[in-house]
C-alpha cells in the first residue's frame, strides 16, 4: 500500500489541495494549505481502488495529484496524513487537524461506558 516517492518531499513544505466538502477542508477552512514533510513514502497508486473500496477516501493531494490525506466517513475521527501536522503546531496556534483530533477524543464515549 505504501511505496517510496520518486521525488521525495522530505524536509520541504509543499501545497496540499483539499477536496471540497471533506472533513479536512472543513477543518482547515481552505482549499489549499502548506504542510511540512519528513517522509519518503506515499500511497502506491496500484492500491488506491482497494482503499476506496474499503471505505477510505483520498481528500488531500499534492500538486502532481499524489494522495496526501485519506479519510474514513462515519468514523469519529479518521484522518491520515503523509505530512506532520505537529511540525507547524504551536500552543498559540494549534494545527487544525490536531485540535479537531483532541476534540474528537474528548467527546468520544464508547457504547460500553455510555449511561
Amino acid at each position: 500500500m505504501v511505496t517510496p516517492i520518486a521525488c521525495s518531499p522530505a524536509g520541504q513544505s509543499q501545497p496540499v489541495t483539499l477536496a471540497a466538502g471533506t472533513r479536512a477542508a472543513r477543518l482547515y477552512g481552505a482549499g489549499e494549505v502548506m504542510e511540512e514533510y519528513w517522509c519518503n513514502y506515499g500511497v502506491n497508486p496500484k492500491y488506491v481502488e482497494a482503499l476506496v473500496s474499503a471505505g477510505l477516501t483520498p481528500t488531500g493531494f499534492s500538486q502532481d495529484g499524489e494522495i496526501r490525506i485519506v479519510e474514513a466517513a462515519g468514523h469519529p475521527f479518521f484522518v491520515v496524513t503523509l505530512f506532520l501536522p505537529q511540525k507547524r503546531s504551536t500552543l498559540e496556534r494549534p494545527h487544525p487537524l490536531l485540535s479537531a483530533f483532541g476534540e474528537a477524543v474528548a467527546a468520544y464515549q464508547p457504547e460500553s461506558v455510555r449511561p
